[in-house]
């Protein structure tokens, strides 16, 4: 392997997402205790990190233009994002209904996805990344007629569907923060992970990792600003921060978004720099990618523990 290119071993590293997320989620757990078992959350961390994946691979374009989606990577991705979110819906109902998900009928689950608004949502958000699935598929074998502005889009709207019926959504303007946040931590952490999926050489490292800098920042600001809005309307009051699960588990994700913006800050005075000067081989770059988006997804983890937390 030549010293600047990555091959398919370094990229592998990537696959740490997966249990960073998980970890994330059993924090969150080992915070709210005596809370349930965090299935629901685990479920919903898988359905968040490969929805970003897919929103991060179709806006990676945009970033470059020499840049092409792999749209076979990107299919499959989009069909496990389909199946993750289908099983979200199932953790939904059951708790509606009040049963474990072992338990729940299918009339009951009909009468959810029927009747109910989340239930109506969970069937959109499923057309999305089904429809999304299938076109990638289709642009795997005619990338000529694909854009992948159009799978950009029907993958932002279905991201932010299911936040805008949160809890937030009986607040002013609370829809709003609640879909901005999820799609600024979406771009923010998807598109690391698709540069660090297709990105191979030196050369498109100190091409693109800039470009991505330049938009980081911000969407961490935001990602940040929203996220502790949203938190603190949801808890009321200061001290509820320490003695709810909810609020502990906000706390860490708090010091640890803090720790991404440092890590981000110091990443922008040595790897930007050296990486677009040509002075950092591709292997060197991925492996900082790695470490990124491994600490993003244990983030991801309690957010997706927030999301399920009472």
């Amino acid at each position: 392997m030549k010293g600047g290119t990555t091959g398919d071993g370094d990229v592998r590293e990537l696959l740490l997402v997966v249990p960073a997320g998980l970890l994330g989620v059993l924090l969150a757990w080992a915070l709210s205790v005596p809370d349930p078992a965090p299935t629901a959350a685990l479920v919903r961390v898988v359905a968040d990190v490969t929805g970003a994946a897919v929103l991060g691979l179709a806006a990676l374009p945009r970033l470059s233009a020499r840049v092409s989606p792999p749209w076979r990577l990107l299919a499959g991705l989009a069909g496990i994002w389909c199946a993750a979110e289908f099983a979200v819906l199932l953790f939904e109902a059951a708790d509606v209904v009040g049963v474990p998900v072992s338990e729940l009928g299918a009339d009951q689950f009909g009468t959810f996805l029927t009747e109910l608004s989340g239930g109506q949502i969970g069937i959109a958000i499923l057309f999305g990344a089904g429809a999304v699935a299938v076109y990638a598929a289709v642009a795997h074998r005619r990338p000529d007629i694909a854009s992948a502005d159009l799978v950009l889009v029907f993958t932002a709207v279905a991201l932010a569907l299911r936040p805008i019926t949160g809890h937030m959504s009986q607040q002013r303007f609370g829809s709003v923060l609640a879909a901005v946040h999820a799609l600024a931590a979406a771009a923010w952490f998807g598109l690391l992970l698709a540069i660090g999926l297709v990105v191979r050489t030196r050369g498109e490292w100190a091409r693109v990792l800039p470009r991505y800098s330049a938009v980081a920042l911000p969407l961490i600001a935001v990602v940040g600003v929203t996220g502790i809005v949203n938190g603190f309307v949801r808890l009321e009051r200061v001290g509820a921060v320490f003695d709810t699960g909810y609020g502990r588990i906000l706390l860490a994700k708090t010091v640890l978004l803090a720790a991404l913006l440092a890590l981000g800050w110091w990443w922008r005075r040595g790897w930007v720099p050296r990486a677009a000067d040509h002075r950092m081989t591709a292997r060197a770059s991925l492996r900082r990618a790695v470490l990124e988006v491994t600490v993003m997804s244990v983030a991801f983890g309690l957010a997706a523990a927030l999301a399920v937390t009472a």
